[in-house]
């Protein structure tokens, strides 16, 4: 049951004391792909160095986070674009809008979405994209450039199912993680992703964050890491009414034809 994480921040320093055994963990649960995210000026270098380290098992995203947004300079941008540069680097971002933190300025949040949309389009990459209660401009952002951008996938996707539909019409993909399995905040989601095109579902892990609530028995440390993906795509099958052989094979394709990632 070969599975494809396409959200793992494995360059995280929870990871540097034992990230060969977290790989090897992974492989050992199924996960034969991974992308690895870059999320800021810092980890989006270090994302493509790990992915040329595994060639063919692992890729890179080239982004900055909302989050890191007032760090996004011409410099900033001069280096997402060498970056960009390299095979290993498949999507633009991790990038969007976050307004439930705010950590950086909403006005510098949209320049560096806008920039990096504008990497997407002269790249013709697909995009990894973030988006937390900043749905309206989001979307308003995004169709800015109709017709002008590649596939994108609304990574970690926790919205309404007014916003789900709002993305589907959009022809973008989905990405799954274990925000599911959390009964507090992800209940609804056990139900919304039912109505996921098969060929508009991914999964992911989010590593190190949003372990699934619902793994037992916990780790005592809390992080999360790839090997978890064939919890989360068990959670997955079982609220969509699928075989997990199903499940698994349906997000792998789709992950694959969406990165274009090799066989």
């Amino acid at each position: 049951m070969p599975l494809i994480d396409i959200g793992a921040n494995l360059t995280h320093d929870s990871f540097d004391h034992d990230r060969d055994a977290v790989l090897q963990r992974a492989r050992e649960a199924g996960v034969v792909q991974m992308v690895i995210t870059g999320a800021s000026r810092e980890h989006s270098p270090m994302a493509l160095a790990l992915a040329q380290r595994h060639p063919g098992e692992l890729f890179a995203t080239a982004g900055v986070h909302p989050h890191h947004a007032s760090d996004y300079t011409t410099e900033c941008d001069g280096e997402l674009r060498a970056l960009h540069a390299h095979p290993e680097v498949v999507a633009v971002g991790e990038c969007g809008l976050d307004y439930f933190r705010d950590f950086s300025p909403r006005p510098a949040q949209r320049r560096a979405f806008e920039q990096q949309l504008q990497i997407g389009v002269d790249t013709g990459k697909p995009l990894f994209l973030h988006q937390r209660d900043a749905h309206a401009d989001f979307v308003a952002m995004m169709r800015n450039f109709e017709g002008r951008l590649g596939p994108a996938v609304v990574h970690c996707f926790t919205g309404t199912r007014e916003e789900l539909f709002e993305c589907l019409d959009q022809d973008w993909y989905i990405g799954i993680t274990g925000w599911l399995c959390d009964e507090r905040r992800g209940q609804h989601l056990r139900e919304l992703v039912r109505h996921i095109p098969a060929n508009r579902l991914m999964i992911e892990t989010d590593a190190p964050y949003l372990l699934p609530r619902t793994v037992k028995p916990a780790p005592s440390h809390r992080r999360n890491e790839p090997m978890y993906l064939a919890h989360i795509v068990e959670e997955l099958a079982r609220d969509r009414g699928e075989d997990v052989a199903i499940t698994a094979a349906q997000t792998t394709a789709t992950a694959r034809a969406f990165f274009r990632l090799p066989h």
